[in-house]
């Protein structure tokens, strides 16, 4: 006789088989009691969780000679078929093989007969998802009126997929990832059965595996088994699986939040020399961390964490000491990691530099620390308690931030040649560069910002232009400010440029000019920061130091 595997083996056969869909198995239990079983029905979920053996169970629930009734007997010639998988009457069809519009066409064709031998004609469609658009639509006339002796069941990884007039059309119900101690619950039963001996950390390793998924654990079982036979050690389980020791899981923790990066490096070589994976170390360190951080923040973690008691109680233990900002820092960086060492072509090295980095970090800042400080220093100030830095005397009096009296000419201006004669009425060089932007020239505004202003009188109008520029100023260019600058003044002017060699001795362009005005005012904004009795409480308070000034006042000169 063929081997059949434990998947197949251990099948749920009732509807309190069913392992974590209580709710799914419930409702489908009182639609049966109360005669309101619906024409089509929507089972979604991940893989391995139960949707086609409970859409096989209510299959038997709905045909059997007993029936209709929640508890099927199983030993009945339709039980039996479908059990089978040889129901007359029960068509499972794989939607990923089956996903052309003929295939729907012959479907409609049979759904017009009446069964065989069964109450109900039942057509059990997996993965639905993968049929065409054109099969959906084909579909679509008889799901909306079907007979009444032919039920639908579609099951599906993606309902995303299916269309929304296919959706609205049937009762959908969403089958749950199966919790990590139900999953070992039902694995411990069924290793006692089979007379293997694994312990319970061997079924935890092996229900996590699984990943929420009955079948998928089942598989891993089956795996564990012919490779282990009867007697399971843990060594080798962890072998098989190419899992890391928990035991040196928990040490990699500890070590980076005890800034102890010798120990870190050292737990990467036992890694490296049981040939463990890097990625796969690196993927385990996350789901730890994410424990520490769940228990950090809720006391009671209920479904959010699949761990035994004993394993909460290292976990806890581990986290009591430990940061909430740090678990998160460290969170954040082992998930980057762990994508990094898919395409590092030396995993160890980038894992063992990443530890260290970890390791090495200050601890972060508790931000509800941050907030009473902050709170202590808006009480200090409310009472007038505004102590300077640590040795320096109290403040006579204090300083606004922004100081009226305009700030000392600058040593670059002392060395700038004094001011040339003016000769222009009310009208300045500057308002001349002014009316230049208004009249949209800002080729010629630009080079007359940047250039000196050597003699203006009229209708002299002697410029400095710096020898960079220079060779822009053609007779054309003349030409035009000559005339801009005669609109201007109301009077002839002839202009006259001259190439500036050293642009020290030359008086200062309109933009020099700005510049400096703008640098003497960001140091005057800056003395005046430093001075201002609440920035120095804020800097002895948070230990800090003034990075940079932002001025909310633009009108300050």
């Amino acid at each position: 006789m063929s081997y059949l595997v434990l998947a197949r083996k251990w099948r749920p056969q009732l509807f309190d088989d069913l392992i974590g869909q209580e709710h799914v198995s419930q409702t489908l239990k009182n639609a049966i009691t109360a005669d309101r079983v619906h024409h089509a029905r929507l089972f979604t979920g991940a893989r391995g969780v139960g949707k086609t053996s409970a859409a096989r169970i209510f299959a038997k629930a709905l045909n059997c000679q007993e029936g209709p009734t929640t508890e099927p007997c199983g030993v009945c010639p339709s039980c039996v078929e479908i059990t089978a998988s040889q129901g007359i009457d029960v068509f499972e069809i794989d939607g990923a093989s089956n996903t052309g519009v003929d295939d729907i066409r012959e479907l409609r064709e049979n759904v017009r007969y009446l069964p065989a031998n069964s109450r109900y004609k039942i057509f059990i469609i997996d993965e639905v998802h993968m049929l065409s658009i054109n099969a959906f639509n084909a579909l679509l006339k008889t799901l909306e009126e079907p007979p009444e002796h032919v039920k639908f069941i579609f099951a599906t990884t993606e309902p995303h997929k299916i269309p929304a007039t296919i959706l609205s059309r049937c009762q959908r119900f969403d089958f749950r990832k199966i919790a990590l101690g139900q999953l070992e619950d039902r694995l411990k039963f069924i290793v006692d059965q089979e007379g293997v001996q694994i312990s319970a950390v061997g079924l935890s390793m092996i229900a996590r595996s699984g990943g929420g998924s009955m079948r998928d654990a089942l598989s891993t079982l089956d795996q564990v088994i012919a490779f282990c036979g009867e007697q399971v050690a843990d060594e080798d389980l962890q072998s098989l699986l190419g899992l890391v020791s928990r035991r040196i899981l928990l040490d990699s923790i500890e070590a980076i939040l005890e800034r102890d990066a010798r120990q870190a490096l050292a737990l990467v070589q036992k890694v490296d020399e049981h040939g463990h994976s890097f990625r796969q170390f690196c993927r385990q360190l996350v789901e730890l961390v994410r424990a520490l951080v769940v228990l950090k923040v809720a006391d009671q973690p209920g479904e959010l964490l699949d761990y035994s008691e004993n394993e909460l109680r290292d976990l806890r233990t581990l986290a009591a000491p430990a940061n909430l900002e740090d678990l998160q820092r460290l969170l954040s960086t082992l998930i980057r990691t762990e994508a990094d060492l898919a395409v590092s072509s030396y995993p160890r090295l980038t894992l063992e530099m990443v530890l260290v980095k970890l390791a090495s970090l200050p601890p972060g800042t508790d931000v509800a620390s941050l907030v009473k400080k902050l709170e202590a220093l808006e009480r200090r100030l409310a009472t007038g308690g505004l102590p300077g830095p640590p040795g320096a005397a109290p403040a006579a009096s204090s300083r606004p931030p922004v100081a009226d009296e305009p700030p000392p000419p600058s040593e670059a201006e002392g060395k700038k040649s004094e001011a040339p004669p003016v000769a222009a009425g009310d009208k300045s060089w500057a308002g001349l560069v002014d009316f230049v932007k208004e009249r949209r020239r800002p080729r010629i505004a630009s080079l007359l910002e940047q250039s000196s202003l050597l003699l203006l009188e009229l209708p002299r109008l002697r410029i400095g232009m710096p020898a960079r520029y220079f060779s822009l100023t053609d007779s054309e260019m003349r030409h035009s400010i000559e005339e801009l600058a005669a609109e201007y003044y109301s009077a002839a002017v002839r202009v006259e440029v001259e190439k500036v060699k050293d642009e020290a001795k030359a008086p200062p362009s309109l933009h020099q000019t700005k510049a400096q005005e703008e640098t003497d005012r960001q140091k005057k904004l800056k003395q005046n920061a430093e001075e201002h009795p609440m920035v120095r409480s804020a800097l002895e308070i948070f230990g800090g130091k003034i990075e940079e000034i932002r001025p909310i006042d633009k009108g300050f000169v």
